[in-house]
């Protein structure tokens, strides 16, 4: 499963008011008014069947509390190998898009499992073809923002990202060519790849590995989960998590308070700055995607599936083993959005 998040890069400094009031303050079956379910093909060539809002329902792939979204696959049928679809899940995207922001992902668990992909906070536009979403072992969840009409010239920002249970988040930004990143700013994370061009090296964006272990996969999900926060402006795309159980976590983050002040937030775990990448250049108003898919792109690949230490193939992995995908749930506690 893999999964993505905003990011921001910056060498700049953050600007000197950062107090935003909330305008989406989405929990429990507001997830339902606020989204729009996709039942299209799966852009990463998953092992995946998207449905759309009343499937969903009905199976029990989605459902809502008064606090609570939880977002899953099926886990109870056999796929056989010769169906032209795959595992049903699901794909949702904000029916808002957005420039500069700040969105707060109160997360308690997030998608598990081998051949699991999770994408659940990305920003971006996105093409028929193209999802920048991670895979874990068999699946991929991911949340991320993009503009879907104009992939990849609307650019992408990957909030949370990785594959088949494996590693801390990665946090990456997707453009086309001429956005690149310093190797050196502000922020706790480590940087990898510094150009962000999604031709350069399979895609593979400038990404920032999140240093807690506790940010991905099952050790996020044994911790109770925690907070993922995005700032998105002109100048930079900054990106925080916070583990359940730090005893850092700002109190108008902890609290999902009606305004946050982004200063006194501290060191972002990702600093994305415009000192190579002009912003309203290679990102437009971005929308929220959250998604799980199975094996495709990444996580189906080989010698990624191979080394994660799971069994036969991917595909079919997935298609005989669907108590395997019990835990491949997102649970939202709340999602707010800030202006």
């Amino acid at each position: 499963m893999s999964l993505r998040l905003l990011t921001l890069a910056s060498t700049v400094t953050t600007a000197l008011c950062a107090t935003y009031s909330v305008t989406e303050n989405i929990v429990g079956a507001g997830f339902y008014d606020a989204f729009n379910f996709e039942a299209i093909g799966d852009p990463t060539e998953g092992r995946v069947n998207y449905v759309d809002k009343a499937t969903a329902m009905s199976q029990n792939l989605t459902f809502a509390s008064g606090n609570k979204f939880v977002l899953r696959a099926d886990s109870t049928t056999v796929i056989d190998d010769s169906s032209p679809t795959g595992r049903n899940s699901v794909r949702i995207r904000t029916n808002n898009a957005y420039t500069t922001h700040v969105a707060v992902f109160d997360i308690a668990h997030m998608p598990q499992g081998c051949g699991s992909v999770l994408a659940d906070m990305a920003s971006c536009v996105l093409p028929p073809l193209i999802s920048n979403l991670p895979k874990l072992t068999n699946a991929d969840y991911s949340r991320w923002e993009t503009d879907e009409a104009n992939w990849a010239a609307g650019g992408e920002v990957d909030i949370l990202e990785g594959v088949n249970d494996q590693g801390a988040d990665q946090v990456t930004l997707h453009t086309v060519t001429g956005c690149t990143m310093p190797a050196t700013r502000d922020q706790t994370g480590t940087s990898l790849q510094l150009d962000c061009d999604h031709n350069v090296n399979g895609n593979a964006g400038c990404g920032v590995r999140v240093p807690e272990a506790t940010s991905y996969g099952p050790s996020f999900n044994a911790n109770g989960g925690g907070w993922y926060a995005v700032e998105r402006t002109d100048t930079f795309i900054n990106i925080w998590f916070w583990p359940r159980n730090a005893g850092n976590v700002p109190a108008d983050v902890k609290s999902g308070a009606a305004s946050v002040n982004t200063d006194s937030w501290g060191t972002p775990t990702a600093n994305f700055p415009n000192t190579s990448c002009n912003f309203p250049q290679f990102f437009d108003a971005n929308n929220i995607i959250i998604n799980l898919t199975f094996c495709g792109q990444w996580a189906g690949n080989p010698d990624v599936y191979a080394a994660s230490g799971c069994p036969s193939t991917c595909n079919n992995y997935v298609n005989a083993n669907p108590s395997a995908f019990v835990n491949a749930y997102f649970e939202f506690n709340s999602l707010n959005v800030y202006h």
